[in-house]
Order: C-alpha cells, then sequence, then structure tokens
C-alpha cells in the first residue's frame, strides 16, 4: 500500500515502478470485488451458504462465481506480496539504522490507522494486520531473493496444502456428519440468525455490530500471520529476482502462467458445480475447497501475465491502474467510506441486508470508475494522496508539501 515513487527507497527504474504501481492499483481494485460482499452483509455469509438469506441462482449464482473464481484471495495474496516490497523499499537493508527507523515509524502509525478503521468504520480492516506482519517482515528483508522465495513460498505453499487438505476432508465427509453439524450450527448460521443481524444494522446499531465484529476479527487475524508474512516474503524475493519488473527469465512466466491457469481452469469448473447444487450437497467432494487454497498459484499466473503484457502495446491500457496504485492507501480507505455510506447511512441507498450478489456488482464497477477517475486527476496536482501524505508526514514528523510545485 505504499508509493514506491516516494518513499526514502533505493533507486529503481521506470519499468519497475510502472510495474508496482501497476499490480497495485489491480490489487486495490480487486479486493474491493471481495470486500464488498463483507460492506453489505453479515459476515458469516462470506463462506457459508447456510447463513444466505437469498437464492443462490441466477445472477446472484453467476455473481458468487465470479467472485469466488477469479477475486476471492487472489488480489489479496497480491497486496500482500507487494506490502512485503515496500518493507525493503522503505527500510533498506537490515544495516541501514537510520532507514529501519523510518521503517518503524511508518508501521507504528499504520497500525494506529488500522485501529481507528477497523473500530470507528470497518471490522474487516486489514491495515493493522499488515502493521504487525510488517514488524515481523522487516527482519527478513536483507534475506538473498533465492532464499526469500524458497522459505516464503515453501511456508505458503505447505500452509496450502494443509487448508486445501481440510476443506476437502470437510466437503467429503458422510452426508449424515455433515448435517448434524450443520444441524448445530443452525441457531447462528441461518437465514434467520442473518435477517436477525441485518435489522440490528439497519435499526441505527452499525457502531455497536462493527466493534463486536471488529473483535471477533482480531482472533482470527492473529492465525493468518504465517500466511501473511510468508506472502510477503515471496513478493519481496519475487521484486529482488527481477520477476516483478520482467528481468527474470522468460520460462519462469510461462510455467507461472501455465500452472495459474490449469488451477483456475479446474477451480471454475468445480465452483460451478459447487454453487449450483444445493446447500447440503457438495458435488465436487471437497475438491473445490482443495483448489481454492491454492490462491498463491492463481495469483502469480495472474502477474506473470500483468508483468509480460506490460512489455507489449498493452501497457497503455494497464497504465490506467499505475495511479491507483500509487494512491492505494488513500483508495483503500476510500472505498470503505464509500461504502459503509452506502450500506448504512440513512438517507442513502442503505444497502445492508438487501443488495444480492448480482446487484452489488453494478455498485463495484461504478467505484471502480470512480477510483480509476479520480486517482490521475488528484495526481495531476498533488504529489501523493492525501492519506499517504498524512502518513508521510506523521512518520517523518514535519509537515511535508503536498501540491506539485511548492517548495520542499
Amino acid at each position: 500500500m505504499t508509493d514506491a515513487t516516494m518513499t526514502a527507497a533505493p533507486s529503481a527504474t521506470t519499468e519497475r515502478i510502472f510495474n508496482l504501481d501497476m499490480l497495485r492499483g489491480l490489487a486495490v481494485l480487486g479486493i474491493l470485488a471481495v470486500n464488498c460482499l463483507a460492506f453489505a452483509w453479515p459476515g458469516e455469509i462470506i463462506s457459508m451458504r447456510e447463513a444466505m438469506p437469498f437464492a443462490v441462482d441466477g445472477a446472484n449464482e453467476t455473481a458468487l462465481w465470479v467472485e469466488r473464481v477469479f477475486f476471492e484471495g487472489k488480489w489479496r495474496t497480491l497486496f500482500s506480496m507487494l506490502f512485503g516490497v515496500s518493507i525493503f523499499l522503505v527500510g533498506g537493508e537490515r544495516s541501514n539504522a537510520e532507514r529501519g527507523a523510518l521503517l518503524q515509524r511508518r508501521l507504528l502509525w499504520l497500525l494506529a490507522f488500522g485501529v481507528a478503521h477497523g473500530v470507528l468504520l470497518w471490522s474487516g480492516d486489514i491495515l493493522l494486520h499488515y502493521a504487525y506482519c510488517g514488524f515481523i517482515m522487516m527482519m527478513f528483508r536483507s534475506w538473498s531473493a533465492g532464499r526469500l522465495i524458497k522459505v516464503g513460498g515453501g511456508i505458503i505453499l505447505a500452509l496450502s496444502l494443509l487448508g486445501g487438505l481440510t476443506l476437502w476432508g470437510w466437503g467429503a465427509m458422510p452426508a449424515e456428519m455433515a448435517a448434524e453439524i450443520r444441524a448445530s450450527m443452525a441457531d447462528t448460521l441461518s437465514p434467520a440468525g442473518t435477517l436477525a443481524k441485518i435489522e440490528q444494522v439497519r435499526s441505527g446499531g452499525y457502531l455497536l455490530y462493527n466493534l463486536v465484529a471488529w473483535i471477533q476479527y482480531q482472533m482470527s487475524s492473529a492465525i493468518l500471520i504465517p500466511v501473511t508474512v510468508s506472502l510477503m516474503m515471496l513478493g519481496l524475493g519475487l521484486y529482488k529476482s527481477g520477476f516483478l519488473s520482467g528481468r527474470a527469465p522468460m520460462w519462469t512466466y510461462v510455467l507461472a502462467i501455465g500452472l495459474g491457469a490449469a488451477n483456475l481452469i479446474g477451480l471454475a469448473f468445480l465452483m460451478g458445480q459447487n454453487l449450483a447444487a444445493p446447500v447440503e450437497a457438495d458435488p465436487t467432494r471437497g475438491l473445490a475447497g482443495l483448489f481454492s487454497a491454492f490462491a498463491v498459484v492463481i495469483t502469480l499466473g495472474y502477474v506473470a501475465a500483468l508483468v509480460l503484457l506490460a512489455r507489449t502495446p498493452v501497457k497503455a491500457v494497464l497504465a490506467i491502474f499505475a495511479p491507483v496504485g500509487r494512491m492505494a492507501f488513500t483508495n483503500y480507505l476510500m472505498t470503505s467510506v464509500i461504502f459503509v455510506a452506502l450500506a448504512v447511512i440513512p438517507g442513502g441507498p442503505m444497502l445492508f441486508g438487501r443488495a444480492e450478489p448480482g446487484t452489488l456488482w453494478m455498485w463495484v464497477v461504478g467505484v471502480w470508475a470512480v477510483l480509476i477517475v479520480w486517482s490521475p486527476l488528484w495526481l495531476s496536482q498533488f504529489r501523493m494522496g492525501p492519506f499517504e501524505w498524512v502518513w508521510r508526514s506523521l512518520t517523518q514528523g514535519r509537515r511535508l508539501p503536498l501540491r506539485k510545485g511548492a517548495a520542499v
């Protein structure tokens, strides 16, 4: 979520900066496509169809299929990888005490932003999680590219396999056992339970609902530390190896695209079967969960394809996402402000508990358009995004110039 062009960073080529900004911009937009469901509905429905108070058919089925196949887990994975790169761009080598201190102050302020964002606005905040994972990641920032890729990539693949086998086992359990487990959760994971929470929020209880959800999220967030830190290590390893700037051997990109495409095709087929089946049935016998657990493989395929495309005339199209990435911190917070306003502010659309997945996509595309248009307009007059400016000023302990042409 940092702007590689605006940090106290080692020198970098224009091509490398463009790729980081472009990838970060796409990650911000992709994350919104996943988060939109959590903005508009209680969190239980994200992974539990039993809690969904709407029919999973027609436009809703298509919307959920698109989100789960192409977006869920993929763009958060990329965002985490790029955050690992920013740890090095800001902090430099571990031997650089001055920049290390700057990085620590930056992460402390990110932690404060995360708490404020999560408690006051949206419980699904990721900034706090990134802040404390960043403090862990800074210890590994001087590792070589090979070591970062081997350790980070090895851990994330092992965790993906463990998670995938768990989901596979869950989907393959005997129908009688699965029915008993669902029955035991019927009071909390049911359309009736979801509707009760919706009524609470729509009656003016959003702040309390959000605070409780944020506290609960911190418990699961801690469990994800090994995953996130491993992704940060992998991202920094790919940066140091030249993979993110297009300087790695061509066979590495072809391999990443091939593996990612194979997983994506398998997931698309299996998820279609899964969503088309009744809630109590999984015709894939857990295979959809197994494939979805390896989101990192699809993400690497996305990255490889985008990096290669950035070396062709398609770069002109990809360039529209670079300003979004340069203002990723601001744009991430803006999506929360916009969607919370759309979801729960009286006098607005009040989407919470009303906008089904098929409808939500229209709002997502609309916000995408806003971010794509406003980011270059803002950057045409200012050096960085408004929240990037606040963050950097607080980190450096002085008011930095914001408007272009102002004295430094």
